[in-house]
């Protein structure tokens, strides 16, 4: 818990108000960001990325995920929203698809990105260090935003 405290502050020294913290998921945590502060979040993480090009239904929620070593997120996707993610400190694994077949795991690194599709299967995998990575949702239906039910779980090592 303490490694999660000092990383949020650290986010924090940026000036950023985190929202909303959970530290007590199985495989790590994450911090919700402040949605009024996307698009400094855009400029610092994404390399000024602009945000009409993230844009699809005008809304965006940046997160920080903390994903422990050695430990995978589900196996997963969305309905309502596509990610982009930048990998800010560590290295992580990263399994991908179109369909529920899992691919084999590619390798991401410091300032790598990593755009997925609404829809797109995926598992986020910490490899021997914590990793962390900057997200942005990228909401697809205007009328009824992605929150934390839009996870559709195909596998998940925590039985959830």
């Amino acid at each position: 818990m303490k490694d999660f405290s000092k990383i949020k502050k650290h986010i924090e020294s940026f000036g950023y108000k985190v929202t909303a913290y959970d530290f007590k998921r199985p495989w790590g945590g994450f911090l919700v960001i402040d949605e009024s502060q996307a698009e400094k979040f855009a400029n610092q993480f994404f390399d000024g990325i602009s945000l009409d090009d993230l844009k699809i239904s005008g809304k965006l929620s940046p997160k920080i995920l903390i994903v422990n070593s050695n430990s995978r997120l589900s196996w997963q996707y969305h309905h309502r929203r596509a990610e982009i993610w930048r990998i800010y400190s560590g290295e992580v694994g990263i399994i991908r698809s179109n369909n529920d077949d899992q691919n084999p795991m590619e390798t991401f690194k410091e300032g790598d990105q990593i755009h997925l599709k609404q829809g797109e299967r995926h598992r986020l995998i910490g490899l021997e260090k914590k990793g962390l990575i900057a997200e942005i949702w990228l909401h697809t239906n205007p009328d009824h935003p992605s929150d934390e039910d839009d996870i559709v779980r195909v596998q998940d090592d925590f039985g959830r």
